[in-house]
């Protein structure tokens, strides 16, 4: 190459490096910060570093007489999407994608310079491609990983628990529930956001999910990962705009017509019910759907559901016969006085094939 070239090269690598660090340091403070994820984070330290190496074979921190800020004809170019964020989403994509750009930028011109060092940093353009993949895919993908995964569903209030949320929250999680949603109808606003981001931060400790029972602006202020919402309540599409793309919607159906509907708008789950008499919420007799709707669901609906309402080791072959997979319990769980071993029982009930755990648990 010229002296021309060579120098004209430098100030291309030189600026797609700032770039590159400056885009990996944003994403990495979101993954440590707000995911709270080390994982994540230690990962993206090492990437910066192991770039760090790559750019040493370039030898830009001796031409640093070639970076030219004022001769940059780019500088004064912006974009109006470059100056809009409506979401932590929004900046960490933007600079995911930066980070991209500037690593293949780095990789075609440092083949110029060196081509061992291209190499390295194309090896580091496609680890980022995964690790994009695990920061902006996480959230839903792993909610639904988890949806899929969950048999064992509990509802669950502070007041209608027999120990302390804590306790039962921990002693369901370890006994096979998966997700427990917050059905709180007697508190206030302000108290039912506190409730919920307490159990938000148990259900990051247990690696459950959490669901907000009819109150989608509070599973959004609490960071929950989803919304359960009945046949009187917002419609799915209203939920849908309050709570946006990432987080799961469930939806309470009665008959095979509503658990249709609810899977044809794309509820990511739904639940169906009443199946038998309970004490949470009182029905007519005629509500009741017994193991017959059961059965025409399972025949139908291929989204995960849910069998919901007076489900317990007594009458939990029926559902099991009938086809449910997943239940949805409350105060079976809420007041027993030993929740891991009543989770257990029902786990070793109806999910014995379904490859979840179900080793005895000590009470």
């Amino acid at each position: 190459m010229s002296h021309f070239e060579t120098q004209s090269t430098l100030r291309i690598l030189d600026a797609s490096a700032n770039r590159c660090r400056e885009g990996l340091r944003v994403v990495e403070e979101y993954v440590r910060f707000h995911r709270e994820d080390a994982g994540l984070t230690e990962q993206l330290k090492a990437l910066r570093h192991q770039l760090q190496v790559c750019l040493s074979g370039l030898r830009l921190e001796s031409q640093l007489h070639c970076r030219d800020t004022a001769g940059d004809v780019g500088t004064g170019i912006s974009l109006p999407s470059e100056r809009s964020r409506l979401s932590l989403l929004d900046v960490i994509r933007a600079n995911a994608k930066r980070v991209e750009e500037s690593l293949r930028v780095l990789e075609e011109y440092g083949k110029l310079i060196c081509v061992p060092s291209a190499m390295g940093i194309e090896a580091l353009r496609y680890r980022f491609y995964d690790l994009e993949k695990q920061i902006l895919g996480t959230p839903r993908d792993a909610r639904l990983a988890k949806l899929n995964a969950c048999h064992l569903y509990l509802l669950i209030a502070e007041q209608a628990c027999r120990q302390p949320l804590e306790v039962v929250v921990r002693e369901s999680a370890a006994g096979g529930v998966g997700i427990f949603q917050l059905r709180d109808k007697h508190r206030t606003d302000r108290e039912l956001l506190v409730q919920a981001r307490a159990l938000r931060e148990l259900t990051r400790e247990t690696d459950s999910l959490l669901v907000i029972n009819d109150r989608p602006d509070i599973a959004v202020l609490c960071e929950a990962d989803g919304v359960h919402v009945g046949q009187e309540e917002l419609s799915l599409g209203d939920v849908r705009r309050i709570v946006g793309s990432e987080l799961l919607i469930g939806i309470s159906t009665h008959s095979l017509d509503q658990a249709c509907r609810a899977e044809a708008e794309g509820a990511d789950y739904i639940g169906v019910g009443p199946v038998f008499p309970s004490g949470t919420k009182p029905f007519a007799a005629r509500e009741y759907v017994g193991p017959g709707l059961l059965r025409e669901v399972a025949a139908r609906i291929t989204i995960p559901w849910f069998a919901i309402g007076g489900i317990d080791s007594a009458n939990g072959s029926q559902v099991a016969e009938a086809g449910g997979k997943r239940v949805a319990v409350s105060q079976v769980l809420c007041r027993a006085e030993h929740p891991r071993a009543r989770a257990t029982e029902l786990s070793q009930i109806f999910f014995a094939d379904s490859g979840t755990e179900t080793s005895p648990a000590t009470s």
